[in-house]
């Protein structure tokens, strides 16, 4: 086939401008995927490059698997180089290079399920509680000792021995270095990395072994990064040293759509790309094919607002349709039966549940949405991203696979008596004991002890015979071949089809399906430790559901996504945006956020707000940013009260003084050693950019204090 054909003058650049730097801003909608996929198959089928020598970066699983099968289908080739998302191509260098890291080729990806796992063994082991620290607190402050505060952390889990390590575990004393030594302890003992590990592991290689960095940045003769404006600090730095020998770097964005930044997102990447980099030839992709005209007028209207980004509009392609409806409800239950009534209407007109979407800001918004989608009997679904990966029978499933690979102490103890054993607590307690006074895993504790007195009568000596004997064939049977067995011979889906456990069986067979369509888009290179490492960074979002329900998600959830039909609700000040909004970049991700939800729609866009009380009590106001929309270009079925407009617009007129456009005011470092005119010394311990705030330990009181940034402090 022809690859340029159906491209429009801005596409058609994209795909011809292979050479040297080139900077694609791209409009929501704007055929992004298209142009990256007839690229990538121009540069393999016209000029001759071979597919391994291609790395495409997406921001998910779901969008590099959809343009594996896209370039597979217009080049009938296998191999489809390296499309992944930075997480998963990170996987590939330490799967070939970990030696230089000291880890096996099998090192395990953890997963938020594996770290609280961890988490378990530590508090069991020093007594904490979660009175101390909740799991999910534990994992946000370990993300951000990484990040921040310890950013040199693997230096340790690389070249500490495992002893050293342990040590530092034993002796820490603070529920927070306890909790950080621990993790940093237990990963390196099972081998295992979490998404942080896998880009600085990376990083680390590259700066301290040149044959090994120049070899893939040989290797890599064309990188094209998708989603350019949400990258990272470490996955700047990551692309940098990855486009050092060949300079052929292809970045696609869209400022108007950055909502990252609480996540280490800058946009300043995409913005300055052209200074960084002199040579680089930019090309503006507007031309919108997923919604109508009267949806991108909203659109283009909102996000005019912002001040700080590239002036453009999107430009409509599709025919005239529905006007862009705006409700307003008497209160939030109103307001849910509004947009019950729309679907009913809609369904009854011919229109699939699936293809509606209902978005908010956040997940506390759905109740009164759920009790009135329940007492009319509509179909629907919580799109959260990581529900069917966290189902007990999935994990299991894929603990036992990981068993095979890798026989590692979390797998172990999720299922060594997963279906029943006798390996009780008793028995579980021997087997740590004998582990940690031998220094070997639970696994080899198990197979050095099957002969003596605590475990016979039990069935250890059959896991160990069927773990020994999957171990000694995977390799030469594809993974959901592996999986079927696997779980038919060890009883697992026996125990289900005896507990009537229907519902937990179809979603086995889901996750087989999954895997023989991973299977097929990655060809050869879809080994066992392959899909292990790439599974764990796979969510709900991943896998399609084909049931016909309703969605409800986050904004955020619904990013990358497109629904003929979407509602976007609980449009008041304090909601969207949300009250934590204290800044003007702050206010201005917060428009840009909305800007998102409302470029999701393709045929119709429904916009809905309540009258009532927030939880402080304070009267319930229109969004600003249903202001922000010329007036025109709103079909109001309900009219808001002009003195609710005037009140609104007061509000609003009025919280606006306090947002500070300026940026956060110089902070200390966390750790610095800080002198306070009245308090004294003390240290810094860590930044709350919400609050404009730095916890400071002095050292004359008990207990931190947060201090504002703009309290005068003197470095010591």
């Amino acid at each position: 086939m022809d690859l340029l054909e159906g491209l429009n003058a801005a596409q058609r650049e994209a795909v011809l401008s292979t050479e040297g730097f080139v900077r694609v801003i791209a409009g929501a909608g704007s055929g992004k995927t298209r142009a990256l996929t007839r690229r990538f198959a121009y540069l393999v089928t016209e000029l001759g490059i071979l597919p391994g020598n291609l790395l495409c970066v997406t921001f998910t699983n779901k969008a590099a698997n959809e343009m594996r099968q896209r370039i597979h289908n217009l080049t009938g080739d296998e191999d489809t180089g390296y499309i992944n998302t930075f997480h998963g191509f990170c996987v590939s260098i330490l799967q070939e290079d970990s030696h230089a890291v000291g880890y096996p080729k099998s090192f395990l990806v953890l997963d938020n399920s594996d770290i609280d796992a961890m988490l378990q063994i530590i508090y069991d082991e020093r007594g904490l509680t979660l009175r101390d620290m909740t799991f999910s607190h534990a994992r946000d402050m370990i993300e951000m000792l990484k990040l921040k505060e310890r950013p040199d952390y693997y230096e340790d889990m690389i070249t500490l021995p495992l002893d050293t390590l342990k040590e530092k575990y034993r002796k820490a004393t603070s529920a927070k270095d306890i909790i950080f030594y621990g993790y940093l302890y237990q990963e390196k003992k099972c081998f295992a990395l979490d998404y942080n590990d896998l880009i600085e592991f990376s990083l680390h290689i590259f700066r301290t072994h040149e044959d090994i960095r120049l070899k893939w940045q040989k290797r890599l003769e064309y990188i094209m990064i998708d989603e350019f404006q949400d990258i990272d600090p470490p996955q700047y730095e990551l692309m940098q040293v990855l486009c050092g020998y060949h300079k052929n770097l292809f970045i696609v964005g869209d400022p108007d759509q950055t909502i990252y930044t609480w996540r280490g997102a800058d946009v300043r990447y995409l913005l300055d790309f052209d200074k960084v980099y002199p040579t680089t030839k930019t090309i503006l992709m507007m031309e919108n094919y997923r919604s109508t005209p009267q949806i991108l007028a909203a659109c283009n209207s909102l996000i005019a607002k912002n001040q700080n980004r590239i002036k453009k509009d999107l430009l409509p392609t599709l025919p005239g349709g529905a006007p862009v409806l705006c409700h307003h409800a008497a209160n939030s239950e109103q307001e849910a039966s509004w947009i019950a009534e729309q679907i009913k209407a809609l369904h009854a007109a011919g229109t699939p549940y699936r293809d509606m979407a209902i978005l908010y800001r956040a997940h506390y918004l759905t109740r009164n949405l759920e009790e009135v989608l329940l007492r009319e009997k509509l179909p629907y679904t919580i799109y959260s991203g990581v529900q069917f990966f966290s189902r007990a029978e999935i994990k299991d499933a894929l603990c036992y696979l990981r068993m095979i690979a890798c026989r590692d102490d979390l797998s172990f103890l999720r299922i060594a008596n997963v279906p029943k054993r006798n390996l009780g607590a008793r028995r579980m307690a021997f087997l740590k004991d004998y582990a940690a006074q031998n220094g070997c895993s639970l696994y080899d504790a198990l197979r050095s002890n099957l002969d003596g007195e605590l475990l016979r009568g039990t069935k250890a000596g059959k896991f160990v015979s069927l773990i020994e004997s999957f171990t000694a064939t995977y390799a030469q049977q594809p993974v959901s071949e592996l999986l079927a067995a696997v779980l038919n011979e060890s009883g697992y889906e026996a125990m289900l089809r005896t507990e009537g456990s229907q519902a937990r069986l179809d979603n086995l067979a889901e996750l087989k399906q999954s895997i023989y369509a991973y299977e097929t888009t990655c060809g050869e290179e879809c080994t066992l430790e392959h899909y292990l490492a790439h599974v764990a960074m796979f969510t709900s979002a991943d896998l399609d559901d084909p049931r016909d329900q309703i969605r409800l998600m986050t904004v955020h959830s619904a990013k990358g996504l497109e629904f003929p039909h979407v509602f976007l609700c609980a449009m008041n000040e304090g909601v969207f945006p949300s009250r934590k909004t204290r800044t003007l970049p702050g206010m201005e991700e917060e428009r840009r956020l909305c800007f998102v939800a409302m470029t999701r729609a393709q045929k119709a866009l429904y916009l809905s707000e309540a009258e009532g009380r927030n939880l402080d009590g304070s009267p319930r106001y229109p969004s600003r940013f249903l202001l922000d929309i010329d007036e025109q270009l709103l079909t109001f079925t309900r009219t808001p009260r002009e003195d609710l407009i005037r009140q609104a617009r007061e509000y609003i007129g009025f919280s606006s003084r306090f947002l500070d456009e300026a940026s956060l005011p110089d902070a200390f470092a966390p750790g610095t050693r800080v002198h306070h005119a009245v308090f004294g010394d003390g240290t810094v311990l860590e930044i709350d950019p919400v609050q404009k705030a730095q916890l400071i330990q002095f050292d004359s009181m008990p207990t931190p204090r947060a201090i504002s940034m703009r309290a005068k402090l003197e470095r010591k």
